[in-house]
């Protein structure tokens, strides 16, 4: 389960130390506070970062299918080209030399924009290598998603392909977390 909260507050009493959070969703709250009931939970807190819009993402892939157009390459092909150049969306991972096919298969499984690159051995590491894991337009926040809308339309307006205006563009993004 997953919840946003703003505050937290911890306190001790004879049962032992609390941690209570602040959240607007009173449903998710009351659901998972019966659903811990006496069982042992992992919980992970992390800063809150608004998700792109759905507009967004249809706006990619609108510009994609038509960059692809001139390009002659499928769509797919025109989305992998950008992801190594967004910045700021990937993790460097030591690797096992002989686990690093199967790596790469379990990281991309699923995900069109997800990919790897070898960066050499670990020096620190006997056996394993660097491996830069990229993450897709799914998982990014609202500035990796717009560096990647602003890339492909850079693109398409060198190719002629018409695209949104400036304005229009910042209004779209400026719209990530509300829909």
């Amino acid at each position: 389960m997953k919840l946003t909260a703003d505050k937290a507050r911890w306190y001790e009493d004879g049962d032992g130390f609390w941690l209570a959070f602040r959240t607007r969703d009173r449903r998710a709250a009351a659901e998972l506070s019966a659903e811990i009931d006496n069982k042992p939970y992992d919980v992970e807190a992390k800063p809150h970062r608004e998700r792109r819009s759905l507009d967004a993402n249809a706006y990619f892939w609108v510009l994609a299918g038509k960059l692809s157009a001139v390009m002659q390459i499928p769509p797919n092909d025109v989305y992998k080209q950008y992801i190594p150049n967004v910045g700021g969306n990937y993790e460097v991972i030591p690797v096992k030399d002989d686990r690093i096919e199967h790596w790469d298969r379990i990281w991309c499984s699923g995900h069109v924009g997800r990919c790897t690159d070898d960066l050499g051995p670990c020096r620190n590491i006997p056996g394993y290598n660097y491996i830069r894991s990229y993450f897709s337009s799914s998982d990014y926040d609202t500035a990796q998603m717009a560096r990647l809308i602003d890339l492909i339309v850079r693109d398409c307006k060198d190719q002629g392909i018409e695209t949104l205006t400036p304005s229009e563009l910042d209004r779209m993004k400026g719209e990530w977390g509300r829909g």
